[in-house]
């Protein structure tokens, strides 16, 4: 039996509430992630292994590193676009951990984040993170999965030039070898059911604010599927934007047209979010995994690119896409489908899925598709689990979290309290030590006259007296010579 450590929020069987998911934050602030750890989960679940999730947080102590190495065979790492600036301190614990163990470490799909034109001069302030963190991978390792071309020119120019590879997200591999012909939605109307995502950092790019007023105003059924946890706590817990009035056009509060419609939706689950999303008939917008799981399962979706993270994977796998900043806000999802080309993307995903077995393969990795069930067992446990649906908005009332509300805000009031009792305390100790300071600097102040004068003094006369060594002493005594002359009478001047 492989004992496997796997990076993830939760594991897949792991039934959490919807109170948990926001307080552990277990899809580590996007929804997405667990999409792609949970495809990985089922794909190395075979008779033969037993996997077990580590969580999204990395514990790097030395501690931590022994317990992996004794009770794991291999930790695997799925992730996304961690070579960003924003996610250093995280690739620097990661690779402090791996740099501790002495187990196979494999690295499944990780990729850079830079716009959309692949210049990767931003990256320069964690090229030293990246390659400690590759090093230590490759040491343990085969090779190093990654997303896409750009990903793999770019550890090209940091040194990299052999065992990495390109292998895509696990995301798309859900169902093996096989991939599902999206479905015909028929003419898109304002009978249709849309469902559209969108990503705060797009804003730069294109339009958001518009898309999301178009699609409001031309579809009665449209839902906006969000994937952060600000985003699902603004659902859970509501807001004062009423009083306080909306600080951002982008759908984040409550006054927001979206939200004031219930029209807002936070996945907890990536099974729940792709049986909602198989109701639909066309998704779109900015975000990869929010359309990447309306395509596995079989609705029809188009990625609107903004940077270089969406552009490779969809380059990659053939997903549909066009250039967020080409699209006008008021672009209608029947020209979006209409000219879009799924061929890439179905006709050529058995020889891509290969190419990502063998990469398991190389690294010791059996998976469920070739070694296994093809993952039968894995979706009926899952079936059989009572998962939640996805996050909705609060209106106020008894929805059963009451409780849970009150106590955590009890919890953060009563932290918040003793937080400030101890700043206090901390604030009073360091004014008393100043105070302290200041008198005795100034009695150093008042003291320092009386103390220094009469020394001074003292130098003063013994410097000056007849036959001492005194510099001033012999200036004086050199011009004196000079106006007796030579012979010690006074010195004459020629015309």
């Amino acid at each position: 039996m492989k004992r496997i450590l796997i990076r993830s929020g939760k594991s897949p069987f792991y039934v959490a509430s919807q109170q948990e998911f926001l307080q552990k934050d277990l899809i580590g602030t996007n929804s997405g992630n667990l999409l792609f750890s949970d495809a990985a989960h089922k794909i190395l679940l075979t008779e033969r292994t037993e996997i077990t999730s580590n969580g999204i947080g990395t514990v790097a102590t030395p501690e931590r590193a022994q317990q992996i190495n004794r009770d794991y065979d291999v930790f695997v790492v799925p992730l996304a676009n961690a070579f960003r600036p924003s996610f250093k301190p995280n690739l620097n614990k990661l690779s402090a951990l791996i740099e501790q163990l002495t187990i196979p470490v494999v690295v499944v799909g990780v990729g850079a984040q830079v716009p959309e034109d692949y210049d990767t001069t931003r990256l320069a302030p964690i090229e030293a993170s990246v390659k400690r963190f590759v090093k230590a991978v490759l040491e343990r390792s085969a090779s190093i999965g990654v997303r896409g071309e750009l990903t793999a020119s770019y550890l090209e120019r940091l040194g990299f030039k052999r065992h990495v590879e390109v292998i895509g997200c696990p995301s798309m591999f859900l169902h093996g070898d096989t991939f599902p012909t999206p479905r015909d939605p028929g003419p898109i109307d304002a009978h249709s059911r849309i469902a559209i995502n969108m990503s705060p950092g797009a804003i730069a790019v294109g339009d958001m604010e518009g898309l999301a007023r178009h699609a409001l105003e031309r579809f009665p059924h449209l839902r906006y599927y969000a994937q952060n946890i600000a985003d699902a706590e603004v659902l859970f817990w509501g807001d004062t934007s009423a009083v306080t009035g909306p600080k951002t056009r982008f759908p984040r509060r409550l006054t927001h047209p979206l939200f004031a419609q219930n029209r807002v939706r936070v996945p907890l689950d990536p099974k729940t979010w792709m049986d909602e999303l198989a109701t639909y008939d066309f998704a779109y917008g900015t975000r990869i995994h929010g359309n990447i799981a309306p395509l596995l399962a079989g609705t029809p979706s188009v990625v609107l690119v903004h940077d270089s993270r969406t552009l490779e994977l969809c380059r990659y796998f053939g997903i549909p896409h066009r250039m967020l900043s080409a699209t006008p806000a008021d672009i209608h999802p029947q020209e979006l489908y209409e000219q879009a080309d799924y061929s890439e993307m179905v006709n050529g995903h058995k020889e891509r899925f290969d190419r990502f077995v063998a990469f398991l393969d190389r690294n010791g990795l059996e998976n469920t598709f070739t070694h296994g069930d093809g993952g039968a067992a894995y979706d009926l446990r899952l079936d059989a689990l009572d998962l939640p649906p996805s996050l909705s908005v609060w209106d106020g009332s008894d929805d059963g979290s009451l409780h849970y509300r009150f106590s955590r805000l009890h919890e953060r009031h009563t932290v918040a309290d003793r937080r400030i009792d101890i700043l206090t305390k901390k604030n009073n100790e360091l004014q008393k030590q100043l105070n302290l300071m200041e008198r005795r600097l100034a009695s150093m102040e008042r003291s320092l006259p009386v103390r220094i004068g009469p020394a001074v003094r003292r130098q003063v006369r013994r410097r000056l007296r007849p036959g001492s060594n005194c510099p001033a002493r012999r200036a004086r005594s050199g011009r004196a010579t000079r106006r007796r002359g030579a012979f010690g009478r006074p010195a004459t001047t020629r015309s």
